[in-house]
């Protein structure tokens, strides 16, 4: 009896530490908040992803390795869940802190569940009004939330932002960014920098006027405002920067807006303190229209760098001057410290919808390099010394309809690029293809509120004709990856993928793979490792972090209502979901050819 009683007691220790370990476990994760210092430092050991694109320096880059090329093979399912998502399209990056995923879905309904197991902790719906975005560019969109000191934020379709609390997903602030019931929309990821939420505005197809703004993330209220184009010059000017901005403006642009909103790319450098945000194309996107007389047209299609104190500009770069074919600036960029003719450069990484791949300093702004990351390119001849394109003769259209290459889907999107500082290459998810632009005349162009407003007819066919340097490129379509390394200005392999692959953005791990759609490729080759039929259509970004020892990768796929948060581990056991049947296609009808902004 007594030994029966010793055993049943020492089981009962047992058990109570286990309970003990359990509880202090939780409770740490509870206790735990995102800091100024963790986002600083959120690369780390890769535990966590904790901002969109896993670190400031927006690499995309997991140093974990415990899935690596040897062992990819048996990646496989440990869990999934369906998102209920409203009708359209995910594109958003989801977060994973303290054991919990957070994400947000079409018309904005943000959500967490348990990373462990897939169960829903909280769901909250902000209610946008359907009818007016609905009309506008392009999509019930959002590419993510950023999570800070206990809460998550996001801006929404209807020009709020809000902070949750990251627990209980309880609103705790609601501020409204954008004018009520305006075309000017937010579908960004937000990041939050030195105690601020930085949040970029939409819409710039509709005609509205460009901006970014940051927001104290304690109490929502805003500390300032950087519009990206100038505004009615008969007006004070906000700042210096659009004084000068408005010499390089010509007629009467403001009436549209001018364009250049910052709808995706930011990234921010803590050592030197500067806060890099990427500017979209002009509104209309027809430059004989909004600037008659030509001009640079600053700071459309522009890397701009900042002071995140103040938003005070410290330089820019215009990508694309006197942009007139959707050629936004707005695609991620990625910072890096590279060595370049034997000298450490601390740089700024970029390829946007133009295909070229650009490298800059990130401290002052100076070009270093570019070259084009797409094989046809007809738009462009190249760069001069100053990172200037030179423009093939007849790439703008005046009177006459012009075939271009790459088209205003871009030779690289939305869809996040890779960095792996143990290869050196930056993996890039891209599309050869072409648009059409067959110009409004400047005398029957209407703008009206609420519907795009390019001054520009989409068309195709034969009669559509291409620049005379389009002769000298090789015929290519389609989708691509390609491992683009910075250095040398070259590509170190490039996979073409067949109509219907899915795409999505790229993530880069330390155990030498790189992950898109539903397949992990090796970093140095290229080679196949892995597949899943993951998906129906698209996914969006792979995250990866590291639970109880494990390491742990999760992805957003399969479109409305059929979306579903997947997540997969070696040996995970589960058994996949049959694929549905295919959506109609979600976007709005009419829509012009051009991803959400």
């Amino acid at each position: 009896m007594l030994v029966k009683t010793k055993k049943l007691a020492y089981r009962l220790v047992i058990a109570a530490s286990a309970a003990l370990v359990t509880w202090l476990a939780a409770a740490q994760e509870t206790a735990r908040v995102v800091t100024p210092n963790a986002l600083v430092n959120a690369a780390g050991d890769g535990t966590e992803w904790i901002t969109y694109g896993h670190d400031y320096a927006e690499t995309h880059f997991s140093p974990l390795n415990q899935i690596n090329t040897k062992n990819v093979k048996r990646l496989s399912l440990a869990w999934s869940v369906t998102t209920e998502a409203p009708q359209g399209t995910v594109e958003a990056t989801p977060l994973m802190h303290n054991g919990v995923l957070y994400g947000i879905l079409p018309w904005d309904v943000m959500f967490a569940v348990d990373a462990r197991t897939g169960q829903t902790k909280w769901r909250w719906d902000p209610d946008v009004p359907r009818e007016h975005i609905s009309r506008l560019c392009c999509g019930p969109v959002n590419r993510g939330v950023a999570i800070y000191n206990g809460r998550v934020y996001a801006g929404l379709l209807d020009g709020r932002v809000v902070a949750l609390d990251e627990q209980i997903g309880k609103l705790i602030w609601s501020t409204q960014d954008t004018v009520p019931g305006g075309d000017t929309i937010l579908t960004s990821a937000v990041r939050v920098v030195k105690g601020k939420l930085i949040v970029g505005s939409s819409g710039a197809d509709q005609g509205v006027r460009g901006y970014f703004s940051a927001y104290d993330a304690e109490t929502g209220k805003r500390a300032w405002r950087f519009y990206t184009v100038p505004g009615d010059p008969s007006k004070p000017f906000e700042n210096p920067e659009l004084e000068m901005a408005a010499k390089t403006w010509t007629g009467e642009w403001y009436k549209w807006g001018g364009g250049g909103t910052a709808w995706d790319a930011m990234a921010y450098d803590p050592t030197a303190d500067l806060l890099y945000v990427g500017t979209g194309n002009g509104g209309p996107w027809n430059q004989n229209i909004r600037s008659p007389q030509g001009g640079d047209n600053l700071f459309l299609a522009s890397i701009i760098a900042v002071k995140p104190d103040t938003g005070r500009m410290a330089w820019y770069f215009q990508e694309n001057p006197g942009e007139t074919w959707d050629f936004t600036a707005t695609q991620p960029f990625i910072l890096a410290d590279l060595n370049i003719d034997g000298q450490e450069r601390k740089v700024i990484m970029h390829a946007p919808k133009n295909g070229y791949f650009y490298v800059l300093d990130r401290i002052t702004g100076q070009f270093i390099s570019g070259k084009p990351f797409v094989r046809r390119m007809t738009w462009s001849m190249g760069l001069d010394k100053n990172g200037r394109p030179i423009e093939a003769p007849g790439a703008r259209y005046t009177t006459q309809a012009i075939k271009i290459w790459p088209g205003a889907g871009g030779a690289h999107n939305w869809q996040p690029m890779a960095y792996s500082p143990l290869t050196g290459l930056v993996y890039i998810p891209g599309n050869e293809g072409s648009t059409s632009y067959d110009p409004t005349p400047a005398t029957e162009f209407k703008f009206t509120p609420g519907r795009t407003n390019t001054g520009v007819n989409f068309r195709g066919g034969p009669q559509i004709r291409d620049t005379d340097y389009a002769a000298t490129q090789p015929e290519v379509s389609g989708r691509f990856l390609v491992a683009w390394d910075p250095v040398k200005q070259r590509e170190r392999w490039r996979l073409l993928f067949p109509p219907g692959t899915p795409g999505g953005g790229v993530l880069a791990t330390a155990g030498g793979l790189v992950f898109l759609g539903n397949s992990a490729y090796d970093a140095e080759t290229g080679e196949k490792l892995w597949e899943e039929r993951l998906l129906g259509d698209r996914p969006v970004s792979w995250i990866s972090y590291m639970l109880d020892g494990k390491q742990y990768l999760s992805i957003l796929a399969r479109n409305s209502p059929n979306n579903r948060l997947f997540t997969f581990t070696v040996d995970g056991g589960g058994t996949m979901p049959s694929l549905p049947p295919l959506p109609p296609n979600p976007g709005r009808a009419g829509a012009i050819p051009a991803p959400a902004k």
